[in-house]
């Protein structure tokens, strides 16, 4: 999938939006993926996203959040942690399927299915130029951040 068109998807997101990925062209996105809603990793995921959100504006990049939660749990999530940017709902895992993030998981000793928390960079023309899976929280903001100002 790397440099090549990232696949589109058209998806319901916080403050009444509709994302269309391909209506983003002429933007770097940042499509990060995480598995639930006020989780802590998550939640940490997410702060560093909203405390560099600034410099990922001034480097021409947009920031947008996916997981299966439904559009209430996002617009509480987004309130409360304050995020400047909108979470797209995916409950019936389009974008989870287009990216590849479905993975099965040990969750306290048992299989589940879920999202591999993941990190995708789509430049300005809509081509996929750098992914990052099975993400571990601490400094990934400021590494995504340091990518896109390459691009």
């Amino acid at each position: 999938m790397l440099d090549q068109a990232a696949p589109d998807f058209s998806l319901p997101a916080t403050g009444g939006q509709a994302i269309t990925l391909s209506a983003l062209k002429g933007h770097k996105v940042v499509l990060y993926f995480y598995p639930k809603d006020s989780t802590p990793g998550c939640t940490t995921e997410s702060q560093q996203f909203r405390d560099l959100h600034g410099e990922f504006l001034a480097a021409g990049t947009l920031v947008f959040g996916i997981s299966r939660d439904g559009l209430k749990s996002h617009d509480n999530f987004r309130a409360k942690q304050e995020l400047p940017f909108q979470l797209i709902s995916d409950p019936d895992e389009t974008a989870c399927t287009l990216f590849g993030v479905m993975k099965m998981k040990n969750m306290y000793g048992k299989q589940v299915r879920g999202i591999e928390r993941s990190t995708f960079v789509i430049d300005a023309a809509g081509v996929l130029r750098r992914e990052w899976r099975g993400v571990k929280v601490p400094g990934h903001a400021q590494e995504v951040l340091d990518y896109v100002k390459t691009l």
